[in-house]
Formats: structure tokens, sequence, C-alpha cells
């Protein structure tokens, strides 16, 4: 997904964005900054315990350009400090004896890594990238508890996965058989797809092109994704599908799968009625082997396929970035995935990661040969490629144009900006990419229908809080220029 694996990943810089930087404590800015010690102790809550971070001190010169960034996260970190305050007071006798670790605590240290980095990386555009340690300084405590171990982790070995986790109690399947698609949408013109050749086809066997957005993870932007912002898309931008994001680890579905599921499944309803497709993602990153959460996923899509097994309009997504694995490793868990999911639904569109963050093996030095020479064994599979304009330009395009000759291939992610998710964005280098995907017939969502501080939201900050989601005035340059693509067919930010 990007020519250097060695910092952050499209998706993954994206999660780390506005909606999951945390209370960071912040002293001593060299330059002098106006912040608050953040993470000195809460004042104490009769009835409920508070949260209490390490302090992290910028010991460096923030370059006068990046102040007003930094002074923006800090103030961010202070926010998120204060929502998990309010989380455990809302929360008080919830859950087992992990709740407050899996779905505080947990996901409040990742949040403080990225935000750590966030930090780190904005001061590195103009001056020396400072290391403000940010694994040391991730894991907040609840006050007058001790710190917690962190337990040492040791990554698998290839092709020899660690199971991280167990697989949740199975949901019951609950939805009825879809009732037809209302006239004139999406679902309604193409009805079931299916895989023909190296392109995806409608019920005719005619190829088409699906256009659209995907969420941001769903436990980072909840209000984002609903009625209102479907009827958008399908209405008002003309676009054809939405991709839920769900993530496994940070916060996501190994912390409730129960709750995640129900979410993921009442999305799915809303499309459906709305006469959109829907790709069910599950968006692994790290660790990158998806085979690590295969208990997970596998109760995940046998309640998902069996809850939809009467419609047409799902496809499923089954890892979203898989890297630091073999091709190998991801074929074989795709090969234990796939089953699963075909049982309720035989004839379903199954999208399959590729290597190096879905970037056909770019990014870890290979290329789509590995998947021509050793395919999935399945009908209806197709492969993933992600690319980000801002920093993946003509080479990659190449490749895109070589090995969509041989292999079905769906972009179920991209973005206008670099592969963090954020900065200027490049229209030149997304025009060109929309435009060859359009020649090969390719289809295309972008990251992401959000409200966030980047430049990867579609939304304006504040918007998803309210009811109005048509129009210009509630996007963003990025959202204006692929609205305009979806509805015109060329991309305009104006």
């Amino acid at each position: 997904m990007v020519s250097s694996r060695s910092t952050r990943s499209g998706s993954r810089a994206r999660r780390w964005q506005a909606g999951m930087v945390a209370g960071i404590a912040v002293i001593g800015v060299g330059v002098g900054l106006g912040v608050a010690a953040a993470g000195e102790t809460q004042p104490a809550d009769r009835a409920a315990p508070t949260v209490n971070c390490p302090k992290v001190t910028i010991g460096v010169t923030v370059p006068a350009q990046q102040r007003a960034d930094v002074q923006r996260n800090l103030a961010l970190l202070d926010e998120q400090v204060a929502e998990a305050n309010a989380r455990l007071r809302s929360t008080v006798g919830q859950g087992g004896p992990n709740f407050v670790q899996n779905a505080i605590l947990g996901p409040l240290r990742d949040k403080r890594i990225a935000a750590i980095n966030r930090i780190e990386t904005a001061i590195g555009r103009n001056a020396a990238k400072p290391d403000l340690n940010a694994e040391g300084l991730s894991t907040c405590t609840l006050n007058g508890t001790p710190a917690p171990t962190t337990p040492t982790t040791t990554a698998p070995a290839p092709n020899k996965p660690t199971k991280a986790t167990t697989a949740p109690t199975t949901i019951p399947p609950t939805r009825p058989a879809a009732s037809e698609a209302p006239a004139g949408t999406p679902v309604a013109r193409n009805g079931r797809l299916k895989v023909c050749g190296t392109q995806l086809c409608n019920e005719n066997n005619t190829p088409v092109q699906l256009r659209g957005m995907s969420s941001h993870g769903l436990q980072f932007f909840p209000n984002c994704v609903n009625a209102g912002s479907l009827a958008a898309l399908r209405d008002d931008w003309k676009a054809d599908f939405i991709r839920l994001s769900m993530y496994v680890q940070e916060g996501g579905l190994e912390t409730d799968p129960v709750g995640f599921t129900a979410k993921v499944n009442g999305l799915v309803d809303q499309a459906t009625k709305l006469g959109l497709y829907v790709i069910v993602d599950f968006h692994i990153l790290t660790p990158g082997d998806p085979r690590v959460n295969a208990n997970l996923a596998e109760t995940f899509f046998q309640n998902i396929s069996a809850a939809h097994a009467g419609q047409d309009n799902v496809l499923y997504e089954i890892a979203n970035e898989p890297n630091g694995v073999s091709w190998d490793g991801i074929r074989s868990y795709a090969e234990k995935i796939i089953p699963v999911i075909r049982r309720n639904k035989p004839d379903s569109v199954v999208i399959v990661g590729t290597r190096g963050f879905s970037s056909l093996g770019l990014s870890e030095g290979s290329d789509e040969s590995e998947i021509v020479n050793d395919p999935v064994k399945f009908d209806n599979i197709m492969y993933t490629f992600h690319f980000y304009a801002a920093s993946h330009r003509e080479d990659r395009r190449a490749v895109v144009a070589r090995a969509a000759k041989k292999l079905p291939l769906f972009v179920t992610e991209f973005g206008t900006q670099t592969f963090t998710g954020d900065g200027a964005n490049d229209f030149a280098s997304t025009t060109a990419w929309l435009d060859l995907l359009k020649s090969l017939k390719i289809g295309y969502g972008m990251w992401s229908l959000s409200d966030g501080r980047e430049s990867n939201s579609v939304f304006k900050q504040g918007t998803c809080g309210g009811t109005q989601f048509t129009g210009t005035g509630v996007l963003t340059e990025s959202g204006r220029y692929i609205r305009s693509r979806i509805l015109t067919g060329t991309g305009s930010p104006n």
C-alpha cells in the first residue's frame, strides 16, 4: 500500500487520526506552549475511578509551522482523558472482571500511542523527528491501582500464528430474507454480483464498476454511518456501496464481539433498505497476520453471513491489510474463512487482502505474480489493492494495469492524500488513478466517511452530530472531490 512500510500505513495512519487521539500528559514543550499537565492525577469521583496517565515531556523545540498542529493534538489528548473518565462513570458495575481494561484502558493505550506518534510526525515535518517514547508512556491506570503489567508478546513466526483470541458465542441469525431493492437503486439495477473472468459482473454478466465510500473505524466515528448519510450517498452522490470498516483490535470486535456484530448487522440492514451494496470489512492491521484473528473471523462471518443469507447486496472483505505475513499464510487463512461464509451464502463475492498492506505485495518487495501462480481456490474471489494518491503514483498504476489482466481486483480503500491519511490532497494523481480504474472497470471506495480533523475525512468537523449530509456545504475538500467524481465523472474539490 505504500512504497515503504517503516512508518504508518494508510488505514493504520487513519485510525489514529481525529477520533482516536487520547489523553497524554504533556509538559515542558520546547517553544513554551501553554499546555496544562493533563496527565496528572484527576479529581476523584466518589462513584467511579478515574484515569491516571503518565506525563509526556516534549523536550525539543517545536517549529513555528507546527505549533498549531501540536497544540491542537495536545488539546485533544485532554479531551480523551475526560471522555475515558466519563465512560468510567457511565459504566460502573457493567461487564465482567476485564471490562475496564478491554473497553476503556486497552483502547486508550492504542489511542495514546497514535497521539504521540502524531505529535512526533508533526514536529518532524520541519525538524528532526523526536522519539517521545510512545510505547513506554502509553499505558494508563486507574487512580488508586498499581500500574498494570503489560505481557510481553512475541510476533508469530511465519506460518505459525498465535491464536490471540477466542471466538465468542455465535449469535443466532434473526434477519429474514430481504425484500426487493427499491426501484432505480444500485442493487435493483445490478442484482446479484459475481466474478466473471477478471471482472465484477452483474446478474446479466455485464462488467460493472462499483463506486462508493469506506467508513472509518465504527468505534471511532460511531455516528457517521447512519440512515441519513447512507441516503445522501445513494441520492446526492449516486454512489453504489458503503464499506463498513469493523476493526478487530483497538477497541473493536475483540473487545465486544456481540455489540460490534450487532452494529454491523444493523448498518447492513439500513443499506439494504436503501438498495446499496455493502462491503463488510474485517479490518485487521496489527497484528498483520490474519490467522491470529482466525477464531474471531470464523464466528463473525458465520453470524453476518447467516443474518444476511437472503440478500444479494453483501460482499465480504475478510482481511483488510495483511502485513508481515507470506502470501501462503494469507491464502491459507482465506481458505479457512471462505467456507464459513459459503455455508450460508454459497454464491457470495469474497474479497481477499493481499500482502504488504494490500499492495499486491509491492510494499514488501513482491508483486502480483505470487497470487497469479497460487490463487485462492474458490470461485467468486477478488483481490484487494489500496493506494494513497500523494504517495503512490505511476509505478504502482503500471502494476495495477498489468495485474488486472490476470486478477479480479477491487480497490476497497484509497485516499487523495499520503499513506498517513493526512496532509495535502493530490487530486492530479487521484484523477490519474480513478481514470485508470474506470478504464479497467475496477471498483473503488474512498477512505473515509467521517468528520475528523484529517484531510481524509469527507465531512467537515461536527457534521456527524447533526442530520444534514447532502450538498457540498458539509463536505471537506476531499469530500467535494469524490462526490463530484462519482456524481459527474469529473472530480473537483470546488
